[in-house]
């Protein structure tokens, strides 16, 4: 049997041995590093992070509304005839009110979800990055348990921020139809969810006032093809002892030329859509301050908006 040598081994054996640790551990470290950078750059990157935080912005400032399907049922009418009535029209009142507060309380809850994710993949993102970009190889290694966990805990962050990007469903226990409508018949199943619709925004480029008149325009962020009924305000901005005024006009375009204004006077214009019996939350609405021009302006074809 070979005799098992005991006797130290050469100091350049050592050297070999260690450097070849040092070599596995520094690959280690870069595979490692470049894991994250890979995830910064491609799951959570900033653009990914600038895209979600627009989303969120255009959101915050919609309008919510329940959405009822189905939109029309049939009922029998007093003679046993049928007849296609509009859902919206037999619901209970009060039991509609109710609904629209627990969609009130949803989109809300939705909302400070959202912008507290943000915050947290954010935050998230900044920590990652200092990790994989400034952190030396001993303390990454020491923090590397917990550079795992956030990678898992952010990735579900996005995921729960995809879902929450559009309105959910709403569960009601308690049928939401008159039975004075029903005559009898077995209440249809009414489903009930939120949807969203696009802010009202003024066209600061195209709104203008001169002498005694204005001229608003305002559009939807997404240019909707079919203009919805919308509610224009107008409230003279006061000076001193002065008394102001304000009236709302109902308009059906995107356009609208406002008479009867003063000379050298400002003026807060608000836009925002009609409101519906199915409105849950309006959080936001478009407002403008444009001033009339005086007579010593009769050059300037026209006044700049301030807002």
């Amino acid at each position: 049997m070979a005799a098992v040598s005991s006797e130290p081994k050469s100091s350049q054996e050592l050297t070999a041995h260690r450097d070849e640790h040092d070599s596995d551990t520094w690959e280690l470290y870069l595979q490692r590093k470049n894991l994250i950078q890979q995830f910064l750059r491609s799951s959570l990157s900033l653009r990914y992070l600038r895209k979600q935080q627009d989303k969120v912005h255009v959101l915050k400032r919609c309008s919510f509304y329940l959405e009822i399907q189905p939109k029309y049922v049939i009922l029998a009418d007093q003679n046993h005839g049928m007849h296609r009535t509009e859902t919206l029209q037999l619901i209970d009142h009060q039991r509609l009110q109710r609904v629209r507060k627990v969609g009130k309380t949803q989109t809300q809850i939705q909302l400070l979800l959202l912008t507290e994710l943000l915050e947290q993949l954010q935050q998230g993102w900044e920590e990652l990055n200092f990790y994989a970009d400034f952190c030396d190889m001993m303390t990454f290694f020491s923090q590397w348990d917990g550079i795992r966990q956030k990678l898992s805990k952010l990735t579900g962050f996005m995921e729960t921020l995809l879902s929450l990007e559009y309105p959910g469903k709403i569960c009601v226990k308690d049928n939401l139809l008159s039975h004075e409508h029903l005559m009898g018949i077995r209440p249809p199943s009414i489903r009930l969810s939120l949807s969203t619709k696009m802010p009202v925004v003024f066209d600061r480029k195209e709104s203008f006032a001169l002498k005694n008149w204005a001229r608003l325009k305002w559009f939807t962020e997404n240019q909707e093809s079919r203009l919805e009924p919308c509610e224009l305000t107008l409230k003279l901005l006061t000076i001193g002892l002065e008394v102001g005024i304000s009236r709302t006009h109902q308009v059906t375009s995107n356009t609208r030329i406002v008479q009867n204004l003063k000379p050298g006077r400002s003026y807060e214009f608000t836009i925002r859509r009609s409101p519906k019996r199915t409105l849950v939350l309006e959080a936001w609405h478009d407002t403008i301050i444009l001033t009339t021009c005086t007579t010593d302006d009769v050059q300037s074809s026209a006044c700049t908006p301030e807002g």
